[in-house]
């Protein structure tokens, strides 16, 4: 599309924007009626510990809604001189789980509670017990039920709890609702219905029935909506939150606040059955769109959560991924420039990363473990980083660096080993996304010979959440009927250039003796965390 024709698209108000809140960057997308992305605008933030809890601020939360959304009014401007007055559509998405609780007035009882907290540990156990079903720490229901263990004395006035994503959408539009990926994190999802379950509901009420509180959970929860249901609209106060400017207009159709994992979902087009999308960065976690439920509970090493149309995804996560490869590559560039070397560092990521294709297909014996903290799907709550050889290994480069590629993958196998060879998964397409994938090919090479199955990258990919949410808001306006998966394939994804690589047989098999020699390596980082303060 020509500048001039988006220019007149904004003009007209008939723009789309998605904003995700991320743990460290606040990122907008304005995208066009071809669902291109056009203008953006960020903020970044972070976490704080305070209490001994992983926190943003209220004010915080706010402030970084609006300095996104001027930065992207800036970019606007600049590239199309014009201001960006009325939005066709608009989405909210951001990190899933955590706390969020209210009053009736609608005051904050306790400092917002993230994912990243690892406070709840008894109420997950607990809760996974009682309904047979992996409930995470991370999740909010894990985080309410916790709270009434404590005997906390906010419970008694607690009115509404919910996600970040869900939070800013009721500030924006006083909907309390959620988009059914989203609400999946906070509490498990009847698949048929589309909806909490009932069944567990109710076991969870008659587990917190001695307490005498005054509410039902189901009278706590937000409304569950799928992709491409009303979600409300921009109200007048919510326009003013937004755009403090007072430039922006109200009625703006809202789309279902999503999670950051059903916006990976969509960015990959990764939505149908049999279709799954692994996100490597700092941390690792692929997900798979399955054909029917699994044959049982794995707490602690699947998660379930779903699609933003509904259908059940299982979830494979890991802490650590590209961590300790950062802290080596930073190594060899002070090395580099300490003997008065000059380098890029993006071609020095390039460069080593390829080189790893070179290697010996096992790394010739060498073994990094990239443990930066603790993995709950290798039984390990601390983590050491480590790099151990026998003296007879073949101590190159090439090999240092294609163990490092391969460890970073060594938890997320033991996940989807799970899935494949004990509920017989079947995948169609898997594609990357993330820093992992920044040189394609040594990333997709890498991650099709641990998962031995074929993986893609989408030139769009790379566009993330905020793009993936901003589709989603495209799609409540534009969808015409169409399931989510059709839609996305004829109307986002058809002229979509993907580039996918298969592993050769040798590669798989090279990664396969890497992963018995990593499992049984297990044990030496056990003893490292044990003996190493």
């Amino acid at each position: 599309m020509a500048e001039e024709s988006v220019k007149k698209e904004i003009e007209s108000g008939n723009a789309v924007v998605g904003i995700e809140f991320g743990s460290t960057r606040i990122k907008a997308v304005l995208i066009d009626s071809t669902n291109t992305p056009r203008a953006q605008g960020s903020h970044t933030w972070e976490n704080s510990l305070i209490d001994g809890i992983w926190t943003y601020s209220e004010k915080e939360i706010i402030e970084g809604l609006q300095s996104a959304y001027k930065d992207l009014k800036c970019d606007v401007k600049e590239k199309y001189g014009v201001t960006l007055k009325k939005l066709r559509s608009l989405g909210i998405s951001a990190m899933m789980h955590g706390y969020l609780a209210f009053d009736k007035d609608g005051k904050l009882l306790v400092p917002f509670r993230t994912w990243r907290n690892t406070i709840t540990g008894e109420a997950s156990e607990k809760l996974s017990s009682l309904f047979n079903y992996p409930i995470p720490e991370r999740w909010s229901i894990s985080h309410l039920y916790q709270a009434i263990l404590n005997g906390e004395e906010h419970v008694k006035d607690l009115a509404f709890f919910t996600t970040l994503a869900g939070f800013i959408h009721w500030k924006l539009t006083g909907k309390k609702v959620l988009g059914i990926g989203d609400a999946s994190g906070m509490f498990p999802i009847d698949t048929a219905s589309k909806n909490y379950s009932k069944d567990f509901i109710s076991k969870f009420d008659s587990l917190v029935s001695e307490k005498n509180l005054n509410w039902k959970l189901e009278d706590l929860l937000p409304e569950v909506l799928l992709a491409g249901e009303d979600a409300g609209t921009l109200t007048s106060e919510g326009a003013k939150l937004l755009d403090p400017a007072g430039e922006l207009e109200a009625g703006s159709r809202m789309a279902p606040p999503e999670g950051d994992a059903g916006t990976g979902m969509v960015a990959t087009n990764s939505v149908a059955k049999r279709t799954g999308n692994v996100s490597a960065g700092t941390s690792v976690f692929a997900m798979v769109v399955l054909e029917k439920d699994l044959s049982k509970s794995y707490s602690g090493l699947i998660d379930l959560v779903t699609t933003p149309d509904g259908a059940l995804v299982a979830m494979a996560h890991a802490n650590n991924c590209m961590g300790e490869i950062d802290y080596w590559v930073n190594l060899f560039y002070e090395a580099i420039k300490s003997v008065g070397g000059d380098v890029n560092k993006g071609k020095l990521y390039d460069t080593l990363f390829n080189l790893a294709l070179t290697g010996k297909k096992d790394c010739g014996g060498l073994l990094p473990f990239n443990y930066l903290s603790g993995e709950s799907i290798t039984g390990l709550t601390e983590g050491r980083p480590l790099f151990v050889r026998a003296q007879n290994a073949d101590f190159s480069l090439a090999n240092f660096m294609r163990a490092h590629l391969f460890t970073a993958l060594g938890a997320l196998r033991t996940g989807m080993d799970i899935l494949f060879d004990k509920e017989n998964v079947k995948i169609d397409s898997l594609t990357g996304h993330g820093g992992f994938f920044k040189t394609a090919q040594a990333g997709l090479t890498v991650m099709s010979a641990a998962l031995h199955t074929p993986v893609s990258a989408l030139e769009t990919a790379g566009e993330g959440g905020p793009w993936g949410m901003a589709v989603l808001a495209s799609y409540l306006v534009n969808g015409g009927g169409k399931s989510l998966d059709v839609w996305l394939n004829e109307n986002v994804f058809a002229q979509s250039k993907k580039s996918t690589v298969e592993a050769k047989q040798e590669d798989i098999d090279g990664f396969n003796k890497f992963f018995e020699r990593y499992t049984k390596g297990l044990k030496i980082e056990k003893a490292a965390i044990e003996n190493i303060e």
